[in-house]
């Protein structure tokens, strides 16, 4: 009962977030509320809640102040000169702005954390996509998955995860699998290829000099010549045709506007150097990463706005995004909370495990990859690498598949698992680019799980899983 009721509940969210028929924090909340009292455990619902709460109060805590730090470090301009290097090189083609967001994606999550991934490729890209016109999701869609791939660094969380839930070596799930995750990173570019290229046919493509031009109408200049004015919305070949893209008069470019009064130019290289010190100090541990941001964040407010009312507008300026993440990060809490309070996660991996046919045995490796798809897409990775892997490592060993075999093919699904709904990041990707979450959802599902697919298949052909 648990176990139906458990995927209905997930059926009934996913189906209500991409119809737009309810707002992702409500569904977040009530949703699985109201399968609380389903199953008969309404008492509970408050305990499972606050427990919920509680496991990820550090996470909001965490977002939060990132999200004031990095909005400060845009506010002053620190990543002005990111942006006019990737437009230079993007030459405002949108197969290069596309395939220019993956290699960003990729190159910020060396850092292990996606938030962090996601606030400065948005930060970065987000003024290119609006004044080009391009279609948003194809921004996020690709940045989660490039994020997806590289998450599965030791110090991302699923691979030391593994390790510890199995009792192996990080470093022994994870070299070996450096050439199969190669082949799915270089997948990622070759997608972000491809849908540049839908894109550039479907808007063409602006001058460098066009894109930094502030103006309400922008001509494109197609590539088989001939002009073309982009529509705000509807239409054949207008915006309205494609999810994610922005409505109303095309904005300026912010991230790149050289005359905003909270510009700090003579303090660029204290902010670069304090930026630097923060990533370096989250790889090496130093301190909690929310205790790390939130230091970061008040040093950021002291040094480059001395005066009090400098330091609460900027504060209000990022309170949109604070709000709206922590929310989000919150109301995943009660969904959460109720899965596994109620027995549902358990009942549910149990009788996915359970419905394996014996025959598979000798091929758990395998099963083990292809189950990290939808498992770590609808559980978080603590619920899947703690609960589940170990159940599917004794089944594999009863059957002469070893552990370290199980362990690399657990982090297949990473791709798709930063889209999950469960991931409190994601949540910054798309309230940052400014997405519907269900739009993002529809999107990005499909390219993921192929993403995770490809990485599976080249594990199995390099003889790693």
């Amino acid at each position: 009962m648990l176990t139906v009721l458990g995927f209905a509940m997930i059926a009934t969210f996913l189906v209500l977030i991409m119809m737009k028929k309810m707002s992702p924090i409500a569904a977040l909340v009530l949703i699985p509320a109201l399968f609380c009292v389903a199953v008969g455990q309404g008492a509970q619902l408050g305990d499972y809640v606050i427990e919920g709460v509680e496991k990820l109060a550090p996470t909001a805590a965490m977002l939060m102040f990132a999200i004031v730090y990095f909005g400060v470090m845009i506010d002053v301009g620190l990543f002005d000169p990111i942006v006019r290097g990737i437009l230079r090189f993007c030459k405002a083609d949108p197969v290069r702005v596309v395939v220019g967001t993956a290699v960003l994606a990729a190159i910020v999550s060396l850092d292990g954390d996606g938030s962090t991934t996601f606030m400065i490729t948005v930060s970065a890209m987000y003024p290119l996509y609006k004044r080009l016109g391009m279609s948003l999701v194809v921004m996020t869609g690709v940045a989660a998955t490039a994020n997806g791939v590289m998450n599965t660094l030791p110090w991302g969380g699923p691979t030391a995860r593994a390790a510890t839930a199995l009792k192996v070596d990080a470093a022994d799930i994870f070299v070996p699998m450096i050439p199969a995750l190669g082949v799915g990173l270089l997948f990622v570019f070759v997608l972000a290829y491809v849908l540049g290229r839908r894109e550039r046919k479907r808007i063409g493509y602006l001058t460098l000099d066009e894109v930094l031009e502030p103006q309400t109408e922008t001509v494109l200049v197609k590539a088989g010549g001939g002009t073309d004015t982009p529509k705000a919305s509807g239409g054949p070949g207008g915006p309205g045709d494609v999810p994610g893209l922005p409505e109303g008069d095309d904005e300026s470019l912010q991230g790149l506007d050289p005359n905003r009064p909270t510009l700090r130019p003579k303090l660029y290289w204290f902010n670069a150097g304090l930026t630097v010190a923060l990533l370096s100090a989250m790889i090496l541990e130093l301190l909690p990463i929310p205790v790390l941001f939130l230091l970061g964040a008040a040093l950021a407010l002291t040094v480059n706005y001395p005066n009090m009312a400098d330091q609460k507008a900027r504060i209000a300026a990022h309170a949109d995004n604070v709000l709206n993440v922590a929310g989000m990060v919150f109301a995943a809490a009660v969904f959460t909370g109720v899965l596994t309070g109620t027995g549902m996660v358990k009942h549910m991996a149990d009788w996915l495990v359970g419905a394996i046919p014996g025959g598979m045995g000798p091929h758990m490796a395998l099963v083990t990859g292809v189950l990290s798809l939808p498992l770590t897409y609808f559980m978080s990775n603590d619920g899947f690498y703690f609960g589940v892997l170990p159940v599917l490592a004794e089944a594999g060993a009863a059957h002469g598949v070893s552990s370290l075999e199980i362990a690399r093919a657990s982090i297949a699904g990473q791709a798709l698992h930063m889209s999950s709904p469960l991931v409190p990041a994601v949540y910054v990707l798309v309230g940052m680019a400014k997405v519907e979450f269900g739009d993002h959802t529809r999107f990005t599902v499909k390219w993921a799980a192929l993403t995770s697919l490809v990485v599976l298949g080249a594990g199995i052909l390099f003889g790693v899983i």
